[in-house]
């Protein structure tokens, strides 16, 4: 696997040299921080109505997994809007989390097939940079959509990854005065998303002087990995009072390692994307809490973009797309909900 990431980063990099794609137009991009953005929410007031699409217009969707109902949902959305807008999508994804190649290669073929614009939410940060180049040499639009982010993509749309993790530390330092030792279960080590989140968390419960990072070790977004790491932390910080995890299939397998070492109810685990056995399991009093980035929401908006692109709208390079914390205050309020009523349940955050 590390010969096959190295193969892409080269790949990538030599695209680059060979001053292939608007590269020499684009800095690389950080989407948390990038000035030339706009709030999803400010589309139609910025932009104006929707274009029309012409008729046979085809999106191309491509995930990391099916297996996570994170990138299901994502493509509920992109499902939704494209039926709204009057255009087809085509969502798939690679056979796992790691299978970088399998994920280029779709996205290649999708080009190949004449798809119209892409949407794609990369495996690494550099997996797909070369069909990102094929791409704009076709003058298809190619929209990196959440997680991780392409250095040198035109367009991001997605949640602030930093966001995530400071949401979780400020609950910590408001709710646990005290302070206390905490730690960090990672994602796939170099993904922008899992550093983000990652670095939000850590620095902004740094700051506070109350709390001790103990552990941060990446579980590569596996329940089972999340699980054996978490349990070995336990064992050796049996004093623990929290976990940060950087996705919520992590984090559920970090409630088993907590519920097995006797400390439910005293050591607090919170995630990140907001899945439904996540909300259940804070409905059932196991997770303490995750950070919902909405991706059915995000996928809906994800097509809009797209489809003013594909209008000739000037969109700014990253358009961020919302996401709240939520704990058993609010469970209820954003529980199973459909884009109108997240709308509502925002407002009123």
């Amino acid at each position: 696997m590390k010969s096959f990431a190295k193969k892409i980063t080269l790949t990538a990099l030599a695209a680059v040299l060979c001053g292939s794609v608007m590269a020499a137009d684009l800095q690389p991009l950080n989407s948390d921080t990038e000035p030339n953005r706009v709030d999803w929410t400010e589309l139609q007031s910025k932009f104006g109505n929707v274009p029309a699409l012409k008729e046979g217009t085809r999106l191309g969707g491509v995930s990391k997994t099916l297996t996570n109902e994170y990138w299901r949902s994502l493509g509920e959305g992109y499902t939704a809007a494209a039926k709204k807008y009057g255009a087809t999508v085509s969502y798939l994804a690679a056979a796992n989390e790691d299978d970088q190649l399998g994920q280029l290669s779709i996205a290649e073929t999708m080009i190949t097939e004449g798809y119209n614009a892409l949407l794609a939410s990369p495996q690494s940060d550099a997996n797909l940079q070369a069909a990102f180049d094929e791409a704009a040499s076709k003058n298809i639009p190619f929209i990196n959509v959440n997680d991780a982010v392409m250095p040198l993509t035109k367009y991001y749309v997605g949640c602030v990854q930093r966001d995530n993790g400071v949401r979780v530390a400020k609950w910590f330092i408001e709710n646990v005065k005290e302070g206390g030792k905490v730690a960090v279960i990672e994602g796939q080590p170099g993904v922008y998303a899992a550093k983000q989140r990652t670095d939000g968390f850590t620095q902004t419960i740094k700051d506070s002087g109350k709390f001790e990072v103990v552990a941060s070790v990446p579980a590569n977004w596996s329940r089972e990995q999340a699980y054996n790491a978490a349990t070995n932390i336990l064992q050796r910080t049996p004093d623990l009072i929290g976990f940060y995890v950087n996705n919520d299939g992590m984090a559920l397998g970090v409630v088993e390692a907590v519920k097995a070492a006797n400390r439910l109810g005293k050591t607090y685990v919170f995630g990140t994307d907001g899945i439904s056995d996540a909300y259940k399991s804070i409905k059932s009093g196991e997770l303490s809490g995750t950070v919902d980035s909405f991706p059915i929401l995000t996928g809906e908006v994800a097509v809009e973009v797209a489809v003013r692109i594909l209008g000739g709208q000037e969109i700014p390079r990253v358009v961020s797309t919302p996401q709240a914390l939520i704990t058993k205050d609010n469970v209820d309020k954003f529980y199973q909900k459909n884009s109108d009523e997240i709308l509502k349940a925002l407002s009123e955050e």
